[in-house]
């Protein structure tokens, strides 16, 4: 069945319209204080989509990222109390409570971490501002953070480049079904 190489296509498609690097910025807005997807998701075809314009768009996408981060870090600042019910129904306030201990353990290396690794960025951008961290050392840190995560994933990408979305249309179906059992395993596993 040919599912994902469908969706795969439609992707591609999208990452080449003329008003995709908004929608990139949007999402990476949006992303590091309150959306769920992360923007890898358009990044990467982006950028392999266009290789030559990779570069641009981990830039584009790190700095959006990173004035999200300052929309999260006021939301904390200002707007904890109606933001702390949504952290509890989302699941979130255990990783609240980490990124607090975290601050105050190690400050600007607990940020770049954030910013580079899935931890969910948003949280820890929200608990910055809360935990009052010092403006300066959380803007580096999400800068070199999120910088490293989008400049890598776009280099990947461009380095790619066509032939790794030749490779990738040849194997999305079997990639995209084999990711299904493997959640559907892991959801048995964990919940049996």
């Amino acid at each position: 069945m040919k599912l994902f190489s469908s969706i795969y296509q439609k992707v591609m498609d999208w990452s080449k319209h003329r008003l995709a690097s908004y929608w990139l910025a949007l999402v990476s807005f949006t992303e590091s204080s309150f959306f769920i997807i992360p923007p890898d998701v358009m990044l990467a075809p982006m950028s392999l989509a266009k290789p030559g314009k990779a570069w641009f768009y981990a830039g584009l996408t790190t700095i959006a990222s990173v004035l999200g981060g300052l929309l999260g870090y006021v939301i904390g600042v200002f707007a904890f109390d109606m933001v702390e019910p949504w952290l509890h129904d989302l699941g979130y306030f255990e990783a609240y409570l980490t990124a607090q201990a975290w601050f105050n353990e190690w400050g600007f290396w607990a940020i770049f971490m954030a910013g580079f690794t899935p931890i969910p960025y948003k949280v820890f951008t929200i608990a910055a501002g809360a935990a009052a961290m010092a403006l300066v050392p959380f803007v580096l840190g999400s800068l070199v953070g999120r910088g490293c995560r989008f400049f890598l994933v776009a280099g990947l990408m461009r380095w790619g480049g066509a032939d790794l979305e030749k490779q990738l249309s040849l194997w999305v179906d079997r990639l995209g079904w084999a990711m299904v059992v493997a959640i559907i395993g892991a959801y048995f596993i964990w919940f049996h």
